[in-house]
């Protein structure tokens, strides 16, 4: 499968409170064995920066990115309790981009629409 024909992409910014970083840490082991058994994500992993958590995750597709925010729901809920959501990106090709846009509405993401690339 190809999976640069659909793959969408999502990458949120937390901004951790002060003092909770550790415990946001523990939380993120918890979302990344959640997501170990989703078998269309193509990765997911968190990078910091400071007090700023980011989540680089890819999914071959609208239909497993809607499965993997369903996955992580108790995660993130918890996640935003300790810190708040900053910023969210969601990239895609436009026809995989609608199928996000009314049931990703409420984290009101930024929608950057797919034009070119190279897979090797």
């Amino acid at each position: 499968m190809n999976h640069s024909a659909n793959t969408v992409s999502i990458h949120p910014y937390f901004k951790v409170h002060a003092g909770k970083l550790d415990t946001a840490k523990a939380v993120l082991r918890v979302l990344v064995g959640r997501t170990a058994t989703e078998k269309e994500c193509l990765y997911y992993e968190f990078t910091i920066n400071g007090d700023v958590i980011f989540c680089r995750e890819a999914y071959a597709g609208a239909g497993a990115a809607l499965l993997h925010v369903e996955n992580v729901r108790d995660g993130l809920a918890e996640l935003l309790k300790i810190a708040d959501l900053a910023r969210i990106e969601v990239h895609g090709p436009a026809e995989e981009l609608e199928k996000l846009k009314v049931p990703m509405a409420a984290l009101n993401p930024v929608w950057f629409v797919y034009e070119c690339g190279l897979e090797r």
